[in-house]
């Protein structure tokens, strides 16, 4: 006996529906932790410490002469950035340059008023600047220093090298301290940690977590769109009257 449309529509719907139901499931998961979720708390804005303003009256040295002390040593084809920032407290340049076009970005620090270069951050200077950035009074727990990371790591994408200097917090809170750039780049805590994981599984990137029109996704939401229209087409063709003019 042959096997109606119906069987073969039912069938295809309620594997489609197991195979997707899961991802559906993270989808939702996902989808409740961001919208309940304060987006400054994941993170780590109410730990920040405000940054005092430098003042306008200090006498800042010439840049002119500064880029001169960094050619000494390097060669500078193009200024790429210059910032004023504080490093504990003291006012510094933070020369972004590059050798040639293509090349990768260089960083030197200068101090802004006597004009002096000064090497990357030390672990124990790090460790200030983590410390000052935080606003609650924690102990430090851990320092690591980071040379690389992989693309699951939640400091991935920013400058290297790197301290990760983790307090201790009932918000187990890592803050991470570019030695180039001499400043804060990240604050990590648990509320951010599983918004990464949930949202790796919202974008189905299990390689770097970011990618939001990989394969995967894409091929989901195709099979997502099929499911919806199945499940469309078995309710049309189950009611009474469709199955009596269909015969």
């Amino acid at each position: 006996m042959a096997k109606s449309k119906h069987y073969y529509i039912r069938k295809s719907h309620r594997y489609l529906g197991i195979i997707l139901g899961i991802q559906f499931l993270f989808w939702t998961l996902g989808g409740l932790y961001f919208s309940w979720s304060d987006m400054d708390e994941i993170h780590g804005d109410h730990h920040k410490t405000s940054i005092h303003p430098i003042s306008g009256d200090i006498p800042l040295a010439n840049l002119s002469d500064i880029l001169q002390k960094v050619k000494i040593n390097d060669t500078v084809s193009y200024i790429l950035d210059i910032r004023l920032i504080q490093i504990l407290g003291e006012p510094f340049y933070q020369i972004s340059y590059s050798k040639e076009h293509d090349s990768p970005k260089r960083i030197k620090l200068a101090h802004a008023i006597s004009g002096k270069l000064r090497a990357e951050l030390s672990e124990k200077e790090a460790s200030k600047v983590a410390q000052l950035s935080f606003a609650d009074k924690a102990k430090i727990k851990s320092t690591q220093y980071l040379t690389t990371v992989d693309n699951h790591h939640e400091y991935r994408g920013q400058p290297l090298p790197a301290y990760a200097i983790t307090f201790e917090h009932p918000s187990n809170t890592t803050v991470y301290v570019s030695t180039e750039l001499g400043t804060v780049q990240k604050f990590r805590n648990h509320k951010w940690r599983i918004f990464d994981f949930l949202w790796m599984l919202h974008t189905m990137d299990y390689q770097g977590r970011d990618n939001i029109s990989n394969w995967l996704l894409k091929a989901f939401s195709i099979f997502g769109l099929f499911t919806i229209l199945s499940g469309f087409i078995l309710f049309f063709i189950s009611t009474k009257r469709t199955k009596k003019l269909l015969g």
